[in-house]
């Protein structure tokens, strides 16, 4: 994060809280049910090419949600989940660590020579940092996402296009079109932009 303060540390605090909390589920996650996380994971699966075999890759594993939900779909891929918080990695660890499949780690390499790299929920969670660190670290994020995931890569998050009333100061809306503009003009010609799936938030699919 250069100069300005790094968020990550505290955010890796919050959802090792979640997860001491409410164990793995979806609420250790902190998504709100099982329904909007598989309706998530849905789309960020846009992404792929299921015509041959691929490496996905879960920037923000968690407790290892993702690679359930693969179980649960019959999607059969090697699978690399990161995440900044040692106790979520130890969670996934502990239920996929006799799956050669199913790899886990606190250290993003793990997710070098990915084809496609995908991340749920990573931007929404903001706390107390300020607007400008956090965009950042938005920023910083979609760029790892790029050089890691070589034939694509897709996130979601929250909308700036939310009801007023249910936006909470401690998370981040920011704007979708900003973001595929974003995609667009340095990352790929080829970019989708979800934003009619039924949740206040947005996915973007970015593929080579």
């Amino acid at each position: 994060m250069s100069s300005t303060p790094d968020p990550r540390p505290d955010v890796a605090a919050y959802y090792t809280g979640r997860l001491r909390e409410h164990g793995t589920t979806p609420r250790g996650v902190d998504w709100n049910s099982a329904a909007s996380q598989e309706v998530r994971f849905a789309q960020l699966m846009k992404v792929c090419d299921f015509s041959a075999p691929f490496v996905l890759g879960d920037y923000g594993c968690g407790y290892g949600g993702m690679a359930e939900y693969l179980t649960r779909a019959g999607v059969t891929c090697e699978f690399r989940g990161y995440d900044i918080a040692p106790a979520m990695v130890e969670a996934a660890n502990t239920t996929y660590g006799n799956d050669p499949t199913r790899k886990f780690s606190t250290d993003p390499a793990v997710l070098a020579d990915c084809d496609f790299v995908v991340a749920s929920g990573v931007f929404n969670v903001r706390l107390g940092t300020p607007l400008e660190t956090w965009e950042a670290y938005v920023l910083e994020t979609v760029a790892e996402l790029n050089k890691y995931g070589k034939r694509g890569f897709a996130f979601n998050s929250l909308t700036s296009y939310s009801d007023a009333d249910r936006m909470r100061p401690d998370l981040y809306y920011p704007d979708p079109c900003r973001l595929f503009d974003l995609c667009k003009r340095q990352y790929s010609r080829q970019v989708a932009l979800l934003h009619d799936y039924g949740l206040y938030e947005f996915t973007i699919l970015v593929r080579r």
